[in-house]
């Protein structure tokens, strides 16, 4: 028979232990809790350029599948106006939206960028064309801003034209489109008065309608004006004309017209 004396002896002993092992779990938490995690790795991240500095070119894309003629034709032409008007394509983007900008330099230089769709089919070879023609015309030789978009698109159009390029309806669509966007965005900023080459876009064209002709005044580009000119005389006697196939000429004086604004 166990004495008192020794099972009070053993249940104090358990008591201890048991205590010093709880503890030790918890002081084992805490210090997990608490301790310093290691410190992460930082991931590397590319050199942020400085403010008015010109991003690398972007490299040509590379086409899939077999090259055909026409595509051969688009290389052609992104080779000739990055030569021509000394351009730096930044990006070349994914969707058929683009800019146009300019970089000076204390010593007088100039980067010419753009970003733009490579030209791989009549809509983004007029996107791609339109942002040339930004610099083609110069940056604040049209004002309002809704002004120099019109004629970057003129531009755009009329050198497709010039090279025969295929300018289909869905490419005029867009354009009514972006110049309708860009005379409400004016009016909306406060435009008081709107030059009468953007009148036709003044409000928006329904789909079931045709988009307006590609020319809606007699072309700026002196080899399609050679041209039309040209085969107006040619087809002046059959009744026909040469702006029967590239739309309406109007001809416009520059007269500006007030713009009421509501709301």
């Amino acid at each position: 028979m166990t004495s008192p004396r020794r099972s009070r002896s053993f249940v104090a002993e358990f008591a201890s232990n048991l205590w010093d092992l709880l503890q030790g779990q918890v002081g084992s938490a805490r210090r997990g809790r608490f301790a310093p995690s290691a410190p992460k790795a930082k991931s590397a991240r590319p050199p942020r350029r400085s403010r008015g500095s010109v991003p690398p070119a972007a490299p040509t894309p590379a086409v899939k599948g077999r090259s055909s003629r026409q595509q051969g034709r688009y290389d052609e032409l992104v080779k000739t106006m990055k030569v021509e008007f000394g351009l730096r394509v930044v990006r070349w983007r994914s969707s058929t939206s683009g800019c146009a900008w300019q970089v000076f330099y204390q010593d007088g230089s100039v980067a010419r960028l753009i970003e733009s769709p490579y030209p791989r089919g009549p809509m983004s070879c007029a996107v791609f064309l339109h942002e040339v023609g930004h610099h083609a015309i110069g940056f604040k030789t049209f004002r309002p801003r809704c002004r120099e978009e019109y004629h970057a698109w003129r531009w755009s159009f009329e050198k497709m034209l010039e090279l025969d390029f295929n300018l289909t309806e869905s490419v005029r669509r867009r354009r009514d489109e972006a110049l309708h966007y860009a005379v409400a965005k004016a009016a909306r900023r406060g435009l008081k008065r709107l030059p009468a080459e953007l009148i036709p876009f003044l409000e928006p064209r329904s789909r079931d309608l045709e988009p307006l002709p590609a020319l809606l005044e007699p072309p700026v580009n002196p080899v399609l004006a050679a041209r039309i000119r040209a085969e107006r005389e040619t087809l002046g006697n059959v009744g026909g004309s040469a702006e029967d196939d590239l739309g309406t000429v109007v001809e416009s004086g520059g007269v500006a017209i007030g713009v009421e604004r509501g709301g």
